[in-house]
């Protein structure tokens, strides 16, 4: 019984414990590794998706059939900084933020 509570003991003041950069290395690699697959699975894909949608809204054209974030769905009139106008029936114009269209419409 007593062997088992000097096992248990912490180590001696001044000393390192079994390992101590090896043992710090391999108590941080799990928490490393979960943030490297946690950035290539959700964040840099992510960033991807951003820069896609940041051309596609810099190459928005008058006329240009698109959708928005909402579901509604028009023809591009006109394009004024950071505000399109939308045709979505005759003599029907709506206006919608740019970030707010989220693609081309094909029907």
């Amino acid at each position: 019984m007593l062997s088992q509570a000097f096992a248990m003991a912490p180590p001696p003041q001044g000393q390192q414990g079994q390992g101590g950069l090896i043992g710090l290395i391999f108590t941080l690699l799990p928490l490393i590794l979960i943030f490297v697959i946690f950035y290539f699975l959700l964040i840099r894909p992510q960033q991807k998706r951003i820069r896609e949608h940041q051309k596609f809204l810099s190459e928005l054209k008058v006329g240009q059939k698109v959708y928005t974030s909402g579901g509604i769905v028009g023809r591009i009139v006109k394009i004024e900084g950071d505000l399109v106008w939308l045709e979505v029936e005759k003599d029907t114009l709506i206006p919608v933020i740019k970030g707010y269209i989220a693609g081309n419409y094909q029907a």
